[in-house]
């Protein structure tokens, strides 16, 4: 009795550990990019969302989403522009408990705004959970392809995301948690350089009730670091309810 309670002490403590030590790099590397502020290529954005999850089966299940996407900051002004307005809709297929692909459709309307063109976007998506003592740890694996103006991008995308509550080994109604997420892309094209793009988040959510979610937080976009590289800091929010 024991040797086990001690092992699954060191386990919860290893947990622990990594939490907080992922939050404590997250929270590093957002803040990298405050030092752009006297910077030409820095601007804050905002992005707001609506996503509707459905199970339809045991394998098979699908969301829709609504977002919006807004300067805050442009330079060195700070001001409300709106950008662009995108849907997506994403078909999921559950290979077992931790193991997912998924289909994906996406559109952006940019012309409604600025003198940009609109995208639609195809994507194929690999995701392994594990979930242990509480907190879940993910990779996702992505492949899009982007077509804007006639030209198509081919990105590559990986995301490794640690989440779990605030408090305890469960997440019930009215619970607090945290997410953190930090992605590498390559995107790929006749047309242009190949560009590499870093994406770091931390985002705070609460369960309202077992059907609705809402969170908030930071997302630090290092864009074209192999090129010429721009900071965009992203503010979060959103909405994510289950039918």
């Amino acid at each position: 009795m024991t040797t086990k309670w001690i092992v699954l002490d060191t386990k919860k403590f290893n947990f622990f550990m990594l939490k907080a030590f992922l939050n404590s790099i997250t929270l590093l590397l957002l803040l990298t990019c405050f030092n752009g502020f006297s910077q030409n290529n820095f601007n804050v954005l905002g992005e707001s969302l609506v996503a509707i999850n459905h199970k339809s089966t045991e394998t098979y299940s699908y969301n829709v989403t609504f977002r919006s996407r807004y300067f805050l900051k442009q330079t060195n002004n700070f001001t409300y522009q709106q950008q662009q307005v995108d849907i997506l809709h994403f078909s999921h297929f559950k290979l077992n408990s931790n193991t997912t692909l998924s289909l994906g459709a996406f559109y952006r309307n940019r012309n409604w705004f600025e003198p940009e063109s609109n995208e639609l976007r195809f994507t194929q998506q690999y995701r392994y959970n594990k979930k242990k003592l509480g907190n879940r740890y993910g990779h996702r694996i992505r492949t899009e392809q982007r077509i804007i103006n006639n030209k198509t991008i081919y990105r590559q995308r990986y995301r490794f995301s640690f989440n779990g509550p605030l408090k305890g080994n469960t997440l019930e109604v009215g619970s607090t948690y945290l997410t953190n997420a930090i992605e590498g892309l390559l995107s790929l094209s006749k047309a242009y350089k190949p560009e590499t793009d870093i994406r770091v988040s931390s985002q705070i959510g609460w369960l309202i009730t077992k059907a609705l979610k809402l969170q908030t937080g930071l997302e630090h976009r290092y864009e074209a670091f192999n090129l010429k590289a721009k900071h965009n800091l992203f503010v979060l929010t959103s909405a994510v309810l289950r039918i």
